[in-house]
């Protein structure tokens, strides 16, 4: 078995590259992985089934090495370094970096879901409407300052600018149709940050889709504090609606871009399918945020 080490050095603040991890894995017993680049990808040819790919950075390089990993039957390690880090929060992976780097040495491992869209896949989520300003917009400068909170800072700044969009949403056999201020469809459950999306796990089989419709912005930030107080579904309200299924699909009257696990992958329509715990990761649990369930 191989350990492989892959870092982004312009995720994040850029405080946790290569030099940063290298040391906390030697501390964990992992002293000579063989380090390697997003930019020359020749070596991902020599991966072999079995193999852990080390991953230092945010979502979308957490996304890289989910669809490395699947394709070489190899596990992935999610070392976060990015801005939101929201895959790794499903994994309840501990904030301390030498834990973490014992958690890989371990090896213990999890099954979780991916989503699968035109040949390619997400671990987060997808976004259509405003959900995708924070990706299209977002200055870097920004992400250092404000780190996370980046994402809200830019959606609030926007949101009195925005009337939605017609769409319709195919979850399953359920059909909506309607005016969207934005429509995500996610596969584990977190977005945004840390926002959690209720009753969901990254292991449960199922999509989520969480679609608002425009409304004032103090309606809106009521509604969501509301829904996150409660830590559950939202009822069929007139803001902001809920569906599951193993497949979803979104229609727009007009095409829309396309954000999946923090950048732009396309326009409308999107068709989403669940590929149930396919993909092996280091993790020490799966948090599910369904009541009852273990949670961070």
């Amino acid at each position: 078995m191989t350990y492989w080490l892959v870092a982004n050095p312009k995720a994040g603040d850029g405080q946790r590259g290569q030099t940063f991890w290298l040391n906390a894995l030697a501390r964990a017993g992992i002293r000579e992985p063989r380090k390697v680049g997003f930019d020359d990808q020749a070596w991902t040819e020599e991966i072999r089934p079995g193999d852990v790919v080390m991953v230092a950075g945010g979502d979308g390089s957490a996304n890289f090495g989910a669809q490395l990993c699947l394709e070489k039957q190899a596990t992935l390690a999610v070392l976060p370094s990015g801005t939101a880090n929201d895959f790794a929060r499903n994994l309840a992976l501990p904030e301390d970096p030498e834990a973490l780097c014992s958690l890989v040495a371990q090896g213990s491992t999890q099954k979780v879901d991916v989503a699968e869209f035109d040949g390619r896949l997400f671990l987060n989520v997808a976004h259509i409407g405003l959900g995708t300003l924070p990706v299209r917009k977002s200055e870097p400068a920004g992400k250092k300052l404000f780190g996370r909170f980046s994402y809200g800072v830019e959606l609030l700044r926007r949101l009195n600018a925005k009337r939605g969009f017609s769409a319709e949403i195919r979850c399953d056999k359920a059909v909506i149709r309607g005016r969207w201020l934005s429509v995500a469809i996610a596969s584990g459950a977190f977005f945004g940050g840390g926002n959690e999306i209720p009753e969901a796990s990254a292991d449960d089989g199922q999509l989520d889709v969480v679609a608002i419709k425009p409304r004032s912005l103090g309606q809106l930030l009521l509604t969501f504090l509301t829904i996150r107080l409660n830590r559950r579904s939202p009822d069929r309200t007139s803001t902001v609606i809920q569906m599951k299924g193993r497949e979803c699909s979104i229609v727009t009257s007009k095409s829309k871009t396309v954000t999946a696990d923090g950048d732009v992958v396309g326009e409308t329509p999107l068709r989403v399918v669940s590929r149930p715990r396919c993909l092996s990761v280091i993790g020490a649990r799966v948090v599910s945020t369904a009541p009852g369930k273990a949670r961070l």
